[in-house]
C-alpha cells in the first residue's frame, strides 16, 4: 500500500499592487524576484496562485529565478472571506472594529468565501500520497494566509483576522503524518531589504 509523506506548505502575499491593484509596482515586482532567489535550491512540485492579477504576476516573477517549476491556477488560491464570524464569538475589545471591516463585503463574497476556504485546505494542507515530501509555494493574498495558519493551530473560526502578512514574506507550515501541523517560519522578510519590508503597512506595524 502507498504510505503517506510530508507536505511543506511554502505562503507567501502577493508583492505589493498598484493602487488599481491591476499589478504590481516596481517594489512589488523586485519583492517576487527577491523571494524566487530565496526559493532556489527548494525543491518546489508547484507554485500555486490565485486568479487576480497581483498574485498571478508575483508568481511568474518567482518563477522566472526557478527552473522549470510548474504554475498552477487555483481559485482556492484566491482573495477571499474565508469565515464570517457571528458578533459574539468575537473578543469584545474588537468586535466593533472587526465587525464594522467585515459589513464592508458583499452577500457574494460572504457566500461564496467559506466554500473557497474548505477547498484551500482540502487542496494545501495534509501529509501527500507516497513516500516522498512535497514541496508547495501558494502566492496568495493576507485572508488566505490567516485562514491556513489559524487551521494549522487548530484556532477558531474568526482568528484568521489580524493575522498580517507583509508583500513576498515566507511562511512555512510542515504537515506530518505522525503528527499536529507545525509552522516552522511565518512572515519571514529576511530576503527582502528594509525599504521593501511591510510595504502598505501603517509604520506602527513595521517590524
Amino acid at each position: 500500500m502507498t504510505g503517506t509523506a510530508a507536505r511543506y506548505l511554502y505562503l507567501t502575499r502577493h508583492g505589493e499592487a498598484l493602487p488599481d491593484e491591476s499589478g504590481l509596482t516596481d517594489a512589488g515586482r523586485r519583492q517576487a524576484a527577491l523571494l524566487g532567489q530565496r526559493l532556489r535550491g527548494v525543491p518546489l512540485a508547484a507554485i500555486h496562485h490565485g486568479s487576480l492579477a497581483r498574485a498571478e504576476q508575483t508568481a511568474r516573477l518567482i518563477g522566472e529565478q526557478l527552473d522549470g517549476v510548474p504554475l498552477r491556477r487555483s481559485e482556492a488560491a484566491g482573495d477571499f472571506l474565508p469565515y464570517l464570524p457571528a458578533r459574539e464569538e468575537l473578543p469584545a475589545e474588537a468586535a466593533d472594529a472587526w465587525g464594522t471591516f467585515l459589513d464592508r463585503f458583499t452577500a457574494e463574497e460572504r457566500e461564496q468565501g467559506p466554500g473557497l476556504a474548505a477547498a484551500a485546505l482540502a487542496e494545501f494542507t495534509g501529509p501527500v500520497p507516497g513516500d516522498e515530501p512535497r514541496h508547495e509555494l501558494v502566492v496568495t493574498h493576507n485572508f488566505l494566509v490567516g485562514w491556513l495558519l489559524r487551521a494549522a493551530f487548530e484556532a477558531p473560526g474568526w482568528r484568521w483576522l489580524g493575522i498580517n502578512h507583509a508583500n513576498a514574506a515566507l511562511t512555512v507550515i510542515r504537515y506530518s503524518p505522525d503528527r499536529p501541523p507545525a509552522v516552522l517560519m511565518f512572515n519571514d522578510t529576511g530576503h527582502l531589504p528594509a525599504e521593501l519590508r511591510w510595504t502598505g503597512f501603517p509604520p506602527e506595524l513595521h517590524v
